[in-house]
């Protein structure tokens, strides 16, 4: 390949990354749009957002059967996909939407982003990886960004707000839980291939999610509104379907190491966008911690890209 054509193939994996990024980081500010002006719970309206990405996800699995020369999974290897979508995204999923009911947009993201750090942590204790001194002062980082941004956060919000701490403490199970799932996904996509094993998991963790909205909503009672659906549509499409097919073309072109650094750009892209659509105030001390929490995840994901080089 001529050296002009593999920097407009880097060139085209990083921005189809960063706006995957910027996509997925919509989810947050369509959700507390979608409470604010419907008065949705967070259950229905995850099982709307899952309900509209179904059919993609299905024709990419139809796609992906018809012309992927895949492996045959073992039962075994079925029962990690079912297990890691559901306890995985769908439990990461049902506990983020919760949280978001109590907590600003820009902290959701910022705690959520401690899953780099809780998949360093796994591995670490789980496989025996080695815990290096990058690591360590990435976690340091991340860890002292988290605390400073949460004070700064708790001054303003916790005493008007009852639920607070709850709501913090969700998305700090949320990210625990995504860690597994991706912890748990680096290890079965090389049995599965990318795209089937994401197809699958998403299956998994959309029946999860309907069996909840089943055993504990009321269909007949659900009272669901144009502006709902419209969110709910917005949520699947936008902020779900099209940035993780960018996220799947961006690994491609740059490497998962490379769209994961990428993806700092994150939390914020979610603290602009909560202070223009949900007028949410920009702290110096939020600021501030999303400095020290990018650096850290930048500094896993630098060490990641060069032990992959090395290998």
């Amino acid at each position: 390949m001529k050296p002009q054509g593999k920097q407009a193939i880097l060139f085209s994996g990083f921005l189809i990354s960063i706006m995957a990024a910027v996509l997925f980081s919509t989810k947050a500010i369509f959700v507390k749009l979608a409470f604010k002006n419907t008065g949705v719970d967070a259950v229905t309206l995850l099982a709307l957002r899952m309900l509209f990405s179904l059919p993609f996800y299905l024709i990419a699995l139809w796609i992906v059967v018809r012309k992927e020369d895949k492996k045959v999974l073992t039962a075994k290897q079925y029962g990690w996909i079912v297990a890691l979508g559901i306890l995985g995204y769908y439990l990461s999923s049902v506990l983020d939407f919760i949280g978001l009911q109590y907590v600003s947009a820009g902290l959701e993201r910022l705690i959520l982003f401690l899953y780099p750090t809780f998949s360093v942590l796994l591995n670490t204790f789980l496989f025996k990886a080695k815990l290096t001194r990058t690591q360590l002062i990435a976690l340091a980082l991340t860890y002292t960004g988290i605390g400073i941004a949460y004070l700064g956060e708790l001054k303003q919000v916790a005493i008007h707000n009852s639920q607070f701490y709850f709501g913090s403490l969700m998305i700090f199970f949320c990210a625990i839980s995504y860690s597994v799932y991706l912890v748990g996904t680096g290890r079965m996509v090389k049995h599965a291939g990318a795209t089937r094993y994401t197809a699958y998991a998403m299956l998994s963790s959309t029946a999860g999610v309907f069996v909840h909205f089943l055993l504990t909503r009321e269909v007949q009672q659900t009272s669901i509104s144009n502006t709902l659906v419209g969110y709910s549509i917005a949520l699947a499409i936008i902020a779900t379907v099209i940035p993780s097919f960018m996220m799947s073309i961006g690994m491609k072109k740059i490497g998962s190491n490379n769209v994961s650094i990428i993806t700092s750009i994150g939390p914020v892209s979610t603290i602009l966008q909560a202070h223009y659509f949900l007028g949410e105030k920009i702290l110096f001390v939020q600021v501030l911690g999303t400095i020290l929490v990018i650096t850290g995840v930048i500094l896993i994901g630098w060490q990641s890209s060069n032990k992959a080089k090395n290998m």
